[in-house]
């Protein structure tokens, strides 16, 4: 038995094989279409749900998953360690926070014994997963919560996410951008890019095609990146796999990785962004 187990959410968009190499515990966010719900890669998958954004008339909604969702998977890590770390997606994006919190002190009486420390990991979608990759790592490695969670705070502070939109029509279905960047994004076919700092989206710039937003991306990388220090990065994908391929494969020519995956986007985010978008998860080692 390892001293710390690993929780976090389905935004994290963290490969299958890596969840069950290092057991850790994910909990899935909601997605609401019209009067169902689906428990995000549980009742349904990326592909599955692209394929009913596309058809859908009216943009579907998320909500956080409940406290008794994140206790459940408390007591199952705590199968695992005696300690567990909990990160999940930024609180300024989503309630899941405030959720795996009010479940921390709901463990207190019904496990007792086991210590639970939460993580806001300030960020989403990759960049989330690849915090809680590093943690997981650094956790079967036998190192104690303090040491897991000193190499969490250290990664959150190198890590970075780019991502490229296909369009801005979801976010203004959404009500999140004024109609008129939308139009103009119509007539000029700009690919905004976003990130996000201090825990909110940011735009970054705006190509007008996808290849040139791709070279972008990963000029910008290179100027964020630690010299001579090897990368780990993640490339997502909104329905979008070949754009991802290409993007993955530029990467591994261009830079040194000690790890480099493609993963889905997650619907939950998808949700406001749609189908088409592509991005970048990366964090120098120290």
């Amino acid at each position: 038995m390892q001293k710390v187990a690993i929780v976090t959410d389905t935004v994290g968009c963290i490969p299958q094989e890596q969840v069950e190499k290092y057991g850790i515990e994910i909990v899935p966010l909601n997605i609401i279409f019209g009067d169902k719900v689906y428990r995000d890669r549980i009742d349904i998958s990326p592909g599955e749900f692209y394929a009913l954004l596309r058809q859908a008339k009216k943009l579907p909604t998320t909500s956080a998953p409940s406290p008794s969702t994140f206790l459940e998977a408390y007591r199952k890590a705590s199968q695992q360690a005696a300690s567990i770390l909990c990160i999940t997606l930024s609180s300024k994006l989503s309630g899941t926070f405030n959720s795996a919190q009010m479940a921390m002190e709901m463990a207190k009486e019904t496990l007792p014994g086991v210590i639970i420390e939460l993580l806001d990991s300030e960020t989403a979608a990759a960049t989330e997963g690849l915090l809680a990759l590093a943690a997981a790592r650094v956790a079967a490695s036998g190192k104690s919560l303090t040491e897991v969670v000193k190499t969490t705070k250290s990664v959150r502070q190198r890590v970075h996410l780019l991502a490229m939109l296909d369009t801005l029509r979801y976010l203004v279905k959404g009500g999140r951008v004024p109609k008129l960047a939308a139009l103009a994004t119509s007539i000029l076919k700009i690919k905004p890019i976003l990130t996000i700092t201090e825990g909110e989206a940011h735009p970054v710039t705006n190509p007008r095609t996808t290849p040139r937003g791709m070279k972008r991306m990963l000029q910008i990388m290179g100027q964020k990146i630690l010299t001579g220090q090897p990368l780990h990065v993640a490339v997502t994908h909104a329905d979008a796999l070949d754009r991802a391929i290409a993007l993955r494969d530029q990467i591994a020519a261009q830079f040194d990785c000690a790890e480099l995956f493609i993963t889905e986007f997650t619907p939950v985010m998808g949700a406001h962004t749609g189908p088409g978008v592509i991005g970048i998860a990366f964090y120098s080692e120290d």
